[in-house]
């Protein structure tokens, strides 16, 4: 009989697992508490088991027998799971204990404590005292800016940061509410680049597979538009953040697997943000990692995880230069090419179109797109990871080739949104939630004096032409930001227009001041929306 793994999980992030378990010649059984999943049909066999049972999950490993060789999860939140089942079968995994550490930010920033890991000092929340925080002595003893995050999830659900007392309460509770044991944990804000390292944990190594530099925008929110790999950190630096994590990985007890950290380079050094006992998410571990350096990192997970040598990891890595207090040997697989992924967004409404797709399949480098956001989803600015339109991701011989070759696919793609929505309005509006001042931001973020001069042109704009291209009627107050300025997505302002023109050839009058300002404020589905709710009342009254 063929023997088996448990993948937990059957969203797009397991589809290498699976594949990866095909290609070792073993079953894949996969539970997830959705059997609609979009990779649920890949597996050999499918569970509708919700992944925080743990004891539904141990039960049904049990009854899959000795043929079952290992758990394994990536970029979910249920690696507790894996090692909870793992431990119960004898299987290869990090400890229970170690998970939970790896698992909960407040046991995670004790350990780090303890073994005296550099990373944020914090105060623990939890839905029942949430009103201490506003107590003046508490108050008086915080300084901003602060983040607050659940103690217990990921993809940056609720997790924001806190710049004054005005938006603590609103931001606290927020984050509860996003937390499975409803608490939070609120610590000092890191400032400085961040970072995304993968690293398989074997017999008492320790082999860094991947380091890429994350994009991280949109305060008080923390969205991650893509990351890029090799990072372009100097090495030293990128070698103090490698043994830091490693300490990291060590405080929690990680010993038999896998593990990722989100770590910064401050002005004091590494400060680690948090380390998760699973490869990464975000395409990282199981799409540009493999791009950018040969290797599959699953398929190698995947036999530490059945108890195999992962042999194609051992043979391939190289030894890295090891502190002599480090509780590892240290290695690496290098990159020996670049990959870079990017996401594109969009600002609140209903989708009546994705245009684009076919456009992208001619960018040199471009391997794949995934579109999260399709005709009839409501989508909104994001303020979490998992609100996000899609992903386009490259592989090239450099990374400024794969960085442009991402960013071109990217900026071809448009979200066409329905006419006449209350939250389109509103957005291109202006207006903003309570204690999110300055957010959503602008589309084409204009500096004071050109904002000034736009604002003057405001006032007295002329309506514009019917069936005549938009680009030729650029305002004078923008035309010297029209190349240099770009939106969310990469486009330009005079690349907006020129696929607005393309896009609606024949139009009629616009009034200026809606026109510009919704260019300025959500960009080409601003001035989509513009054209297509004239054309939807005109054809209501024709």
């Amino acid at each position: 009989m063929t023997h088996s793994v448990l993948i937990l999980g059957a969203g797009l992030m397991q589809r290498p697992a699976i594949e990866a378990a095909h290609e070792l010649g073993l079953s894949a059984v996969v539970a997830d508490a959705n059997p609609r999943a979009v990779c649920a049909r890949f597996a050999d066999r499918f569970e509708p088991v919700d992944l925080k049972d743990r004891e539904g999950l141990l039960s049904f490993a049990r009854s899959l027998g000795p043929n079952l060789l290992g758990v394994f999860t990536a970029g979910t939140d249920f690696s507790a799971s894996v090692s909870y089942v793992a431990e119960a079968l004898n299987l290869p995994a990090h400890s229970f204990e170690s998970a939970c550490n790896a698992s909960n930010k407040v046991r995670m920033r004790a350990c780090f404590e303890r073994h005296r890991v550099p990373s944020p000092s914090f105060r623990e929340i939890d839905r029942n005292n949430l009103a201490s925080l506003l107590e003046p002595d508490v108050l008086s003893s915080l300084r901003f800016p602060l983040v607050v995050k659940p103690v217990d999830n990921m993809g940056a659900r609720g997790c924001r940061l806190v710049r004054d007392t005005s938006e603590l309460l609103l931001a606290v509770e927020d984050a509860v509410r996003h937390s499975v044991s409803s608490k939070a944990i609120l610590e000092n804000f890191m400032e400085g680049p961040e970072f995304s390292i993968d690293a398989v944990i074997y017999k008492g190594t320790f082999t860094v597979t991947g380091f890429a530099d994350r994009h991280i925008f949109y305060e008080p929110y923390f969205i991650e538009m893509g990351h890029t790999m090799p990072t372009s950190l100097d090495e030293a630096k990128r070698l103090e953040l490698i043994a830091c994590f490693a300490r990291a990985a060590h405080a929690l007890g990680l010993t038999c697997g896998v593990a990722k950290a989100d770590i910064k380079y401050t002005s004091h050094g590494p400060m680690v943000g948090e380390v998760a006992a699973r490869l990464s998410g975000g395409y990282m571990s199981g799409w540009t990692f493999p791009y950018a350096s040969g290797c599959n990192l699953t398929r190698e997970a995947l036999c530490v995880a059945v108890g195999r040598e992962p042999a194609s990891l051992l043979e391939k890595r190289t030894p890295l230069a090891s502190p002599p207090d480090l509780p590892y040997e240290l290695y690496e697989l290098c990159c020996t090419r670049a990959s870079a992924e990017r996401a594109w967004i969009s600002i609140p409404g209903t989708v009546s179109a994705l245009y684009g797709e076919d456009d992208v399949q001619g960018v040199p480098g471009l391997h794949d797109v995934f579109v999260r956001s399709r005709a009839g989803a409501h989508v909104s600015f994001p303020r979490n990871n998992v609100e996000k339109c899609g992903n386009v991701i490259s592989a090239a011989a450099s990374r400024a080739q794969a960085v442009e070759s991402a960013d071109r696919a990217r900026s071809c793609l448009v979200v066409r949104l329905k006419p006449f929505e209350p939250e389109t309005d509103s957005f291109l509006s202006g207006a903003v939630r309570g204690a999110e001042n300055g957010f959503p931001p602008d589309a084409f973020g204009l500096d004071g004096k050109t904002r000034a001069a736009f604002d003057a042109f405001l006032d007295s704009a002329p309506d514009l032409a019917p069936d005549r291209f938009v680009a030729e009627q650029l305002p004078l107050c923008l035309a010297s930001v029209s190349d240099s300025l770009c939106d969310w997505n990469g486009r330009t302002i005079i690349q907006t227009l020129r696929m607005f023109d393309f896009l609606v050839p024949v139009h009629g009058a616009y009034p200026g001041k809606v026109f510009w300002n919704s260019l300025v404020r959500g960009g080409i589905q601003g001035i989509m929306y513009v054209h297509d709710c004239a054309d939807k009342k005109e054809r209501l009254h024709s």
